[in-house]
């Protein structure tokens, strides 16, 4: 399964279309558990850099996903959603 990271910012749905218009399966998730437990992440972005930041921080969204990709977990981030991974 492919976790697309719903931190309220950004264009989820078309993510989510996307990959499964390919065969994957998707979900939806702000869900520190099942962040861990997917195969792999998708944080997808658009908008200001400020706001999103914080709606990332607000759950710890943003700490828990750079551990999980320390540990090896396979994480892509698409615009917005890339920036903030380096942050």
């Amino acid at each position: 399964m492919i976790a697309i990271v719903d931190y309220g910012v950004g264009n989820i749905r078309s993510v989510e279309r996307a990959l499964v218009h390919v065969g994957a399966e998707a979900r939806l998730t702000a869900d520190l558990d099942e962040l861990q437990r997917a195969d792999g992440i998708v944080l997808p972005g658009v908008g200001a850099f400020a706001p999103a930041l914080a709606k990332l921080s607000e759950h710890g969204l943003g700490r828990h996903i750079v551990e999980l990709a320390g540990r090896g977990k396979h994480v892509l981030g698409v615009c917005l959603g890339y920036q903030l991974m380096f942050e």
